[in-house]
Order: structure tokens, then C-alpha cells, then sequence
């Protein structure tokens, strides 16, 4: 089963990191208003790794398969990045921990106008959970999904390797 799995592994990464930065950034950012946090931001560069990572892959898959088990290690490891960063956000979020995230906070550029000139723009705060569901904000739920797909490449790459 897994070893069916292996060659398609990198395209179901994409797929689901490019899922998670549209959510962000299309529905929460774009439809609900919620502007992202610079730990937001510094999530979203995680996945967008997981995109380039999955892209290279593929070629690497392409061009040299013994090396599809490294490629799909590689994947894991920076899906596991994305874990750590979302983790990390949680614990800010419930000041588990204290982050100094909002110096040089991030302020979206549609809002910078001649109209606002004189006013003071305040970037969304680290700490503050500006959306959740069933008690768990969507850092917490990119930690949950970026960990179980992390975990689930290092199966895939490790199972595959003894299945060959």
C-alpha cells in the first residue's frame, strides 16, 4: 500500500500546503479580514518551503529514483519545521512563552494609503487568538496537520525503503 503511495507523496504535499496557504491567505485574509501576525507570516514561509521542497522532489524522483526515499525524508523534515512554528505560536498564543513578534509587526501594504498617513498602524499581536474552533486556534491546527503529514512522510519514505 505505502509503496503505491511513494510516487504520488510529493504532489499530496503540495496539494496540502498549497490547501493550507489558500486558507490563510485567500479565505481568512482575504474573505474574513484577519491579518496575519509576523508568526503568521513566519508559518506561511514553512509551507511555502513544503511547495518548493515537494517541486523538487518530484524532478528528484524524476531524475534519480533511488532517491526518492531523501526526497521524501526532506519533505518530512521541513513539514516538521512547519510543526515547530506553529507549536511555537501556540505556546505565545497561551503565554506559555513570551515573544517579542510584534516589533516590526506585519501590516499589510492595502493598508497603507496617503488617507492613513498620520495614523498609527497596529500589526495584529502574536499573543492573541484571532480565530479558533473547538477550543483550537489555526496555529494550533497547522501544528496538528503539518506534524501528522510530517510524520506520515517518514513512514512513507522509511516503509518504502522496505518494501523495495
Amino acid at each position: 500500500m505505502v509503496f503505491g503511495l511513494r510516487p504520488w507523496w510529493p504532489v499530496l504535499t503540495l496539494l496540502a500546503s498549497g490547501a493550507m496557504l489558500a486558507t490563510a491567505i485567500l479565505y481568512f485574509q482575504g474573505i474574513q479580514g484577519l491579518q496575519p501576525c509576523a508568526l503568521c507570516l513566519k508559518q506561511r514561509e514553512w509551507h511555502r518551503g513544503v511547495v518548493a521542497i515537494s517541486v523538487l522532489a518530484l524532478v528528484v524522483m524524476r531524475v534519480r529514483p533511488a532517491w526518492t526515499s531523501w526526497a521524501i525524508m526532506a519533505i518530512g523534515l521541513v513539514l516538521l519545521g512547519s510543526a515547530a512554528m506553529a507549536g511555537y505560536h501556540v505556546a505565545v498564543e497561551h503565554h506559555w512563552v513570551v515573544a517579542q513578534c510584534d516589533v516590526g509587526g506585519a501590516v499589510n501594504p492595502a493598508d497603507l494609503s496617503l488617507d492613513n498617513l498620520g495614523q498609527d498602524l497596529h500589526p495584529p499581536r502574536c499573543d492573541e487568538i484571532a480565530w479558533s474552533m473547538f477550543g483550537i486556534s489555526m496555529a494550533g491546527y497547522n501544528a496538528i496537520v503539518s506534524l501528522l503529514l510530517a510524520l506520515a512522510s517518514f513512514y512513507v519514505a522509511l516503509a518504502g525503503k522496505r518494501e523495495q
